[in-house]
Order: structure tokens, then C-alpha cells, then sequence
């Protein structure tokens, strides 16, 4: 049965002024008179001071609900005093209830603002990675349409200019693709035993013409017949390799190193790439994943990368129930180490 305040007091009142006049007629020091007004008397006074001081507190947390409501109104969830939602108090436990709702509330609209932001900035990188290759196979094309198309000398240039522009458009393209997907989790992976050392041969070799043209040296601490038996999918792994291979000669410093080394565990190995290049600055580490991400504004000149390869990385690791780490010292180099399962019986 649900009291209010005027009730309760009435019902406490009468039950001290019963307990009083009872005690005095007991005694005998009231007569019968007496007793009949001091039951009254005290049943009046008693109502009104529980009254009035159960209204005091039911005011004063009252206003404390208020107050809590106007430092949520102005996000200002520090300075509010949360207290056990177990509290016998209903007012206290109404105030508590209004802040961690306003709190996950706050908390949801903060994190979609934070999409609108990442979406916002996605489709401007987007916009721009696409501007430059359909821009460059624009200008070669209508030169050519101009009247250059005369010269076979021009023409044979300018077509294989708009050619690799328009490559460079599609890699952009299917990366952008292979991250959707990624990110949907529509892509499975083709998981099979395979020899990882092997494997790193065939990147060192698709790369050595690059590495070489920066006089960079490509490292396998592994020996000539060492087997390293791993299980993942092969194909991702390879452009897991290529992609972070492929960085490391891009912005490494020229006469550098690359070593690609193995850590067996019990289950996995730890695998890791390193090189002694000029380093990540430690604001830039954590962002170095992200779609289209520039450490500097130079590298943005840079045509032969789509910004999208680390993210992929990321992914494709990910994807084998595993996580990429980074480690980097301004001019002293970048270590990334992932783990992968040794293969299966």
C-alpha cells in the first residue's frame, strides 16, 4: 500500500500521542479531561513537525533532482554525485536513474557525431584520391584529342600515362572494395597450411627491383631450407606482406635495411617486420591504420600508394582472430609484429 506524506505523518502522529496520553493516564497525572486534550494537543503538534520536516527533506531532494537535471542540461556530468542504485530513497534513486540515462544518451550522441565526422572526412579523402587519376587520364586523353594524337612519338607517351593513371584508378577501386567488404564481413578466408618462409621469398622478389633502386637490403632471418609452416589464408598474407614490405622501402631512408623474422610460440608465431628507417612520430602511430591517412603532406604526392594498404593490413590480421602492433623511434626505425597459428596437423 502506497503513503503519502500527509497520511504517513497523521498515522505516526496518532501512534505518539496514543503511546503519550496512554503513559500520562497510566500515571494518573492527567485528569479524564485532560487526557482528551493532551491526546489532541500532542496528535496536532506531532502531525505537524512530521509533517513539515518529511516535506523539508522531500523538498530539499527534490531540488538536488533539479540541480543534477541543470548540470546535465550543461553537460556537466562531473560535478554530478551518483549514488548505489540499491538506495532506499526513491528521489535519490530517481536522480541517479535521470543521470546515467542522460550519461548514455550524451554517450550516443557523442559517438555519432564522431561518425559524421569519419564519414564526412571519408568521402572528402575519396573524392580527392579519385580526382587525381581520373584528372591526369583526362588531360592526357583530350591532349591527344587535340591534335597530338598525330605525333606517335606524344602519342605512345601520353596514352601510357593515361594507362597507368587509369591502373592507378582501379587499385584504388578494388581496395576500396576489399575494405567494404572487410568491414561487412562478407569476406571469408581461405584458410590452408602453407610455408611462410617460401613465401616471403616470392614478396622479396617481387620487390627487389624497388628495394634495389633505393639500395635497400631485404632481410630473412630464416635459413635457406627452413620451413615455416603457418595457417591462414596465403593469398591475404602475401598482400599483408607486400603492403608493409612495400611501405617500408617507400618511406625508409635510402642504404637501409628490412629484416622479416620469426617468433615461434606455443600456438602462434610472432611474426615481425622491421626496418631502420626514419621512424613514426608517436601522435601518428595510432592513426597510421586509417583509410587515406598521411603522416605528412608529401607522401599525398605520392601516385603509386592508394592510402589504403595499412588499413587493409589491419583487416586481413584482424580477420585471422589476430591484432597488428606498431612500434616506431624518430631515425631509429619501425618494428610491426602480428601472430599467426602454426599449421594444423
Amino acid at each position: 500500500m502506497n503513503l503519502n506524506s500527509r497520511t504517513l505523518a497523521v498515522l505516526i502522529s496518532l501512534a505518539v500521542a496514543l503511546l503519550l496520553t496512554a503513559f500520562l493516564a497510566f500515571v494518573d497525572y492527567l485528569s479524564e479531561a485532560g487526557v482528551i486534550v493532551a491526546m489532541a494537543f500532542i496528535c496536532i503538534t506531532c502531525f505537524f513537525l512530521f509533517y513539515l520536516s518529511y516535506e523539508a527533506l522531500v523538498f530539499r531532494e527534490i531540488k538536488n533532482v533539479y540541480t543534477s537535471l541543470e548540470k546535465l542540461r550543461k553537460q556537466d556530468f562531473k560535478k554530478v554525485e551518483t549514488r548505489s542504485t540499491f538506495t532506499a530513497d526513491p528521489l535519490k534513486k530517481i536522480k541517479d536513474e535521470i543521470y546515467l540515462l542522460a550519461q548514455g544518451k550524451q554517450q550516443e550522441i557523442d559517438e555519432l557525431k564522431q561518425l559524421q565526422t569519419m564519414r564526412r572526412e571519408f568521402l572528402a579523402d575519396v573524392s580527392h584520391e579519385l580526382k587525381t587519376p581520373i584528372f591526369a587520364a583526362q588531360g592526357f586523353i583530350h591532349t591527344l584529342m587535340d591534335g597530338a594524337v598525330d605525333d606517335p612519338e606524344v602519342r605512345d607517351k601520353f596514352l601510357q600515362k593515361a594507362a597507368r593513371s587509369l591502373d592507378g584508378l582501379e587499385t584504388l577501386v578494388q581496395d576500396l572494395i576489399s575494405i567494404s567488404q572487410f568491414e561487412k564481413g562478407v569476406v571469408k578466408m581461405q584458410k590452408k597450411n602453407f610455408d611462410v618462409v617460401e613465401l616471403v621469398q616470392e614478396v622479396y622478389e617481387q620487390l627487389e627491383q624497388k628495394a634495389a633502386s633505393r639500395n635497400i637490403k631485404l632481410h630473412l632471418e630464416a635459413g635457406p631450407a627452413e620451413k615455416i609452416m603457418l595457417y591462414a589464408d596465403r593469398n591475404r598474407i602475401c598482400q599483408v606482406f607486400v603492403n608493409l614490405v612495400d611501405n617500408a622501402i617507400k618511406y625508409g631512408r635510402p642504404d637501409g635495411n628490412i629484416w622479416i623474422y620469426f617468433t615461434e610460440g606455443r600456438k602462434r608465431y610472432t611474426i615481425t617486420v622491421k626496418d631502420d628507417g626514419r621512424g613514426i612520430a608517436e601522435e601518428h602511430i595510432n592513426r597510421i591504420f586509417e583509410r587515406f591517412y598521411r603522416i605528412d603532406k608529401s607522401r599525398s604526392r605520392d601516385t603509386t600508394s592508394t592510402g589504403l594498404g595499412l588499413a587493409i593490413c589491419k583487416h586481413i590480421v584482424e580477420a585471422h582472430r589476430s591484432l597488428i602492433s606498431v612500434k616506431s623511434e624518430i631515425d631509429k626505425g619501425t618494428i610491426l609484429r602480428f601472430k599467426l597459428l602454426k599449421a594444423r596437423e
